[in-house]
């Protein structure tokens, strides 16, 4: 099966509604040209109104870098899927590294935020990863299993089949050190081989699982040119149109 690649940006706690707006004006220009390729941007919540505004009817999708189990309540600071569904959002990052470590979500939390995705109709992208320790101690096929067991429990196969999937190795986010492109691709074909223990055939091979650690202009082609890999969570490189832009491109099959 031909998985579409799929390129998600994750601008984390930056941009506000002015710079937000500024950044997706400059990627609507920069990609109206492309097809080939799923893109989408992760803005604050405070910069969604205004990016899902700029974003309408580009063909670029807006995620919500997290989102609460519940749909309303008393959870003070907290945001529904369904409130930044109705703001235009298609996508919802769950599990992202940060939130692992900084907010110590655990993979029960996480495998709720997935089935809150799902309620809402969001299509969630799923981070997992390990941190050095667990790598060089020969952990991690371990670790990223104990992961996707937990994270997609209670999932019908259909729901596993449209998600996404982002390999993101704790160590290699933000400190300037990537995962060889070989190094991406075992760990990607594990991740498929896993799914397709645990899931009907169909799944592994519908299920894109992008690469996320200090995915760069320069190492993009080779670490999206691997057969498991489709695509990337990028971080610091998508807070400039055209750094983002030219990743894009790189995914270009």
């Amino acid at each position: 099966m031909s998985r579409r690649p799929f390129v998600a940006g994750n601008w984390k706690m930056n941009k506000g509604p002015n710079e937000a707006d500024a950044l997706a004006r400059a990627l609507k220009a920069a990609l109206a040209n492309q097809s080939a390729v799923d893109v989408a941007v992760a803005p604050t919540y405070v910069a969604l109104p205004a990016v899902t505004s700029r974003l309408k009817h580009s063909g670029i999708h807006v995620a919500a870098q997290d989102i609460h189990p519940s749909v309303s309540g008393a959870f003070t600071g907290a945001i529904g899927g369904e409130m930044v569904r109705q703001l235009g959002c298609t996508y919802t990052l769950v599990g992202h590294s940060e939130r692992r470590s900084l907010w110590n979500e655990d993979d029960a939390l996480i495998n709720s935020k997935v089935h809150a995705a799902f309620r809402s109709g969001l299509l969630p992208i799923i981070c997992i990863g390990e941190t050095l320790s667990q790598r060089d101690g020969n952990q991690v096929e371990q670790v990223l299993g104990a992961q996707l067991a937990k994270g997609l429990e209670g999932l019908e196969a259909d729901q596993v089949a449209s998600l996404t999937l982002a390999y993101e190795p704790v160590w290699a986010i933000g400190t300037g050190r990537t995962a060889s492109p070989e190094q991406a691709q075992d760990t990607h074909q594990f991740i498929r081989r896993w799914l397709s223990v645990n899931f009907p055939d169909f799944v592994s091979k519908a299920v894109r699982i992008q690469y996320g650690g200090s995915v760069k202009p320069g190492n993009a082609a080779a670490l999206m040119a691997k057969p498991d890999v489709d695509g990337a969570l990028v971080g610091g490189a998508a807070l400039q149109a055209d750094s983002f832009a030219a990743i894009v491109l790189a995914a270009v099959p």
